[in-house]
């Protein structure tokens, strides 16, 4: 293998060996000069009239204006232009493109295609003719058109070359070459601007008020990211990440407290404030299936068991204990000690078994309790939950005199009901966040992934399967208890109906389970913007209400294929499913030390 990387190396820096080409045979000054073009094109026909009726949402009407799909055709074009000019080498620019491949620059302009195409389509599929379309229409399509042109015309991208050329790349000493080290506040301030720019992309994507603009931003952004990615850009990042670990998690929170602040409409706030409520779920069910390596279908019981808790405790004049008012963190321990104590009870007679039997016993849980809580109303079982009409009038929370209930206004800022809690999740999201990264980092943590590896040898080396496996059950289900506590004031009322294992919206055990896989099983960021992605895609996109099943099967079997360790890959399941040496799992001495770098003739 060592004979073949050096061959291909050395094919590729000789200077009489043939140049790569591309998909189009263009001479190199064109391609890029096309593509520089093209990308100032796709810009500037965001500023056209694309139609002439403002009945496609968006207003797409106005000329010297962008109008809502013309704003991403505008940033596709912009990003277009910022890295064909970092291709030229011009200065100031070349931080953009560290692994000095063309790989971005084909996939920024794929990028822009697609959303100015699908915008175009969309134009006269929903208006019933081409004949809808403004010049500006035809322009935008033509002009997003040729950056794509453009980038199939260089090497080491596309055609009869590409394979020898990017074994060549990976073999190169200098492909993630050596990063100067920046100074302290530097990299901070890199974690701000991005920080920032994060939430704005996540307002922008939250507040998309019709099912087009969510589409085309989902286009682009999955494009971005993957130019970004090939650019290399995100591996500088982590590594500035992984030397501010601290003050990167602040930030964060700090974004997620500030989101409730860019909102006008507490119903953005309440899409919030559940996103939270599913990702906290889902971080808990991430200790079980991510570190533990156990396969629980049933887990989103243990959230009914905290919600159905809190709702009996809270003072609901419905609940079997109504005369009970508990203030909200007695509620929510209690809510979290009954989610344990069942986690407990399940586990313990269940966790001696593995794989595909485990995964049958927690299903059969699962629907046991979305059964027994609506039978329990008095006729065909004990009177407690009050059967299918669930326990409803949950009064809301106050803290202090601070009734969660009502607006309040904060620095000249309205923080409605749903803001409200909000920010509580974001608190409750802290504490979740803190427990689960110091579970993981110790020696538990070590123990539930020596089981996950190999339960037989991790066994034979001394450690207790069935308590380790026990208390990730336990501490899992306690989380998601907590969250429940929540839950069941943010809605008012606690019914059976969510609580099952696949359903057409979230919560339910088939979406949690979806949420960890596609976020990236292990992580703390993995399962937060699986469950961001997997509620938003029901609330914004109407039509795939009762298909959102097979959408997200068909997205994970994708998933699978081509990145199965998650968008947010944790780095040693990313080992483990890629060979070293590929692209995009650099050779490393260990497991957590930072990408090696080949020494030539190495």
């Amino acid at each position: 293998m060592t004979e073949i990387n050096k061959t291909t190396t050395d094919t590729a820096t000789t200077p009489d060996a043939p140049a790569a080409r591309g998909l189009l045979s263009l001479p190199l000054a064109a391609a890029r000069a096309l593509l520089l073009a093209g990308g100032v094109a796709t810009a500037a026909s965001a500023f056209l009239a694309w139609t002439w009726t403002d009945e496609f949402p968006g207003d797409l009407t106005i000329t010297g204006y962008p109008g809502g799909l013309q704003w991403l055709t505008f940033v596709a074009g912009l990003l277009t232009t910022l890295f064909a000019l970092a291709s030229y080498g011009i200065r100031g620019l070349g931080w953009l493109m560290p692994a000095k491949n063309n790989a971005p620059l084909v996939l920024v302009a794929l990028g822009g295609f697609a959303t100015t195409w699908f915008t175009v389509i969309s134009i006269c599929v929903e208006l019933n003719g081409i004949v809808n379309l403004e010049p500006g229409g035809y322009i935008a399509a033509i002009a997003s058109l040729l950056p794509v042109l453009g980038a199939l015309a260089l090497p080491e991208q596309l055609g009869d070359g590409l394979k020898e050329n990017l074994k060549a790349y990976v073999a190169k000493p200098d492909r993630f070459p050596a990063q100067k080290s920046l100074a302290p506040w530097i990299e901070r301030a890199i974690i701000t601007v991005v920080t920032a720019i994060g939430l704005a992309v996540f307002t922008y994507g939250i507040d998309t008020e019709y099912g087009e603009l969510f589409i085309g931003y989902l286009i682009l952004i999955t494009f971005s990211l993957w130019a970004l990615h090939t650019a290399g850009l995100l591996d500088v990042f982590s590594r500035i990440v992984a030397h501010n670990r601290s003050f990167t998690l602040a930030m964060g929170f700090a974004a997620a407290i500030a989101f409730p602040f860019t909102q006008t409409d507490d119903h953005y706030a309440n899409i919030g404030v559940n996103i939270l409520i599913f990702g906290t779920v889902a971080l808990g069910l991430n200790i079980v299936v991510g570190l533990a390596g156990l396969l629980d279908l049933g887990y989103v019981a243990f959230l009914g068991v905290g919600a159905y808790t809190a709702a009996l405790v809270s003072g609901s004049e419905f609940s079997r204990f109504s005369g009970v008012q508990f203030p909200f963190w007695a509620a929510a321990l209690t809510g979290a000690a009954a989610s344990l104590l069942f986690g407990v009870l399940i586990g313990a007679p269940t966790l001696r078994l593995r794989g595909d039997y485990l995964a049958i016993v927690t299903l059969g849980f699962g629907e046991i309790f979305r059964i027994a809580v609506n039978n329990m109303d008095g006729d065909s079982g004990p009177d407690i939950t009050n059967g299918p009409n669930g326990i409803p009038s949950i009064p809301d929370l106050s803290f202090f005199g601070f009734n969660m209930g009502e607006s309040h206004d904060i620095a000249g800022f309205t923080l409605g009901r749903f803001a409200n809690y909000y920010l509580l999740m974001v608190l409750i999201m802290a504490i979740v966040v803190l427990v689960y990264t110091r579970a993981a980092d110790s020696r538990i943590g070590r123990s539930w992934i020596a089981i996950r590896e190999d339960e037989t040898a991790a066994t034979a080396m001394g450690i207790n399967g069935f308590r380790v496996k026990l208390v990730a059950f336990a501490l899992g289900a306690a989380l998601a208890g907590l969250a429940g506590t929540v839950s069941a004031h943010v809605t008012y009322s606690v019914v059976p109906t969510p609580y099952q294992f696949a359903g057409s919206t979230p919560p339910n055990s088939a979406f949690l389970l979806a949420a960890v896989v596609l976020g990236g099983m292990g992580t703390v960021a993995g399962p937060l913007l699986g469950a961001a992605l997997l509620y938003l895609l029901p609330e914004k996109l109407n039509f795939l209400q009762d298909k959102s099943l097979l959408a997200f099967g068909i997205a994970l079997v994708l998933l699978m294929r081509f990145r199965p360790e998650g968008i947010i890959a944790n780095r040693r399941r990313q080992l483990e499913f890629h060979e070293t040496g590929q692209l995009d799992v650099p050779e490393q001495a260990t497991l957590t030390d930072e990408p090696a770098v080949t020494k030539a003739g190495a």
